[in-house]
């Protein structure tokens, strides 16, 4: 006595599980496996797609979904992704072979869909604008390392007490600030955007380096303000007035003029 353990599933007295579909008109029966030749007649249909034929076997009572199964593994495609034709006609999913009138080498239409594939166009163009915002970030930053080379040797230089032409810090920052522009005029997106920001963020920070170099060029003693001589104003009094800038204070005389006259003989 068969005895129904749950919804759309039975054991057949064998220890086996039946598995149970609704058919279209709805007929109740047994689900059949793809491809499993002692559940039905096999037959071969011929599937054309695009400019390619494939060759798929499957069970004559097989649906088109199940159909569109065994082909996403020919094709690559999802299943949502394909449409079938048949005698001109698109088929749904739950239609069955047979019943449409599919015979061994009857040949059916795989087409794309048209939505899934102009998604897949904009995704590979947008994969294609992310790879080209990388290409170019690259140029850019390979260049920055040649001109920041430039700006460690201007350092060594000033360090050594040799001053640098102010023309040569001009042209190495013009040049970095047109690498800047080049950097503003990617169009960039995800992480490539992320890659942009970075670079800006390091050319900037060379261009305040020479900002810096060039103020230490113009002063090269500016770092050396606690060797430079002391110079003030005060002044230090000295005995005898040496060394100050005021009269001396007169010293009191030990000599007293007196009108008393003496007479000598």
């Amino acid at each position: 006595m068969k005895k129904r353990s749950k919804v759309g599933v039975e054991n057949d007295g064998f220890d086996r599980q039946i598995d149970w579909e609704l058919r279209p008109g709805g007929m109740l029966v047994q689900k059949r496996d793809i491809g499993d030749a002692s559940s039905g007649p096999m037959i071969k249909i011929k599937v054309s797609h695009g400019s390619y034929y494939h060759d798929v076997i499957v069970n004559a009572q097989s649906t088109f979904g199940d159909l569109k199964r065994v082909l996403a593994h020919e094709t690559g495609l999802e299943p949502k992704e394909q449409r079938l034709l048949f005698r001109g006609k698109e088929k749904e999913d739950n239609e069955c072979l047979h019943m449409a009138g599919v015979k061994d080498m009857s040949k059916i239409i795989l087409l794309e869909d048209p939505a899934s594939k102009e998604k897949k166009l904009e995704e590979m163009k947008k994969n294609q604008g992310v790879l080209k915002a990388y290409e170019e970030v690259a140029k850019v930053r390979a260049e920055v390392d040649k001109l920041s080379q430039k700006i460690v040797d201007f350092e060594a230089t000033l360090l050594s007490g040799t001053k640098v032409s102010d023309k040569e810090i001009g042209v190495l920052t013009e040049l970095l600030m047109v690498e800047l522009l080049k950097l503003d005029a990617i169009a960039a997106d995800g992480e490539a955007k992320v890659q942009r920001r970075v670079e800006v963020r390091r050319v900037q920070s060379f261009v305040d380096t020479l900002d810096k170099l060039k103020a230490r060029n113009s002063n090269p003693f500016s770092k050396k303000s606690s060797n430079a001589v002391s110079v003030t104003t005060k002044w230090e009094r000295f005995e005898l007035g040496v060394g100050s800038l005021n009269a001396p204070t007169p010293l009191p005389s030990s000599t007293k003029i007196t009108q008393d006259w003496e007479l000598f003989d």
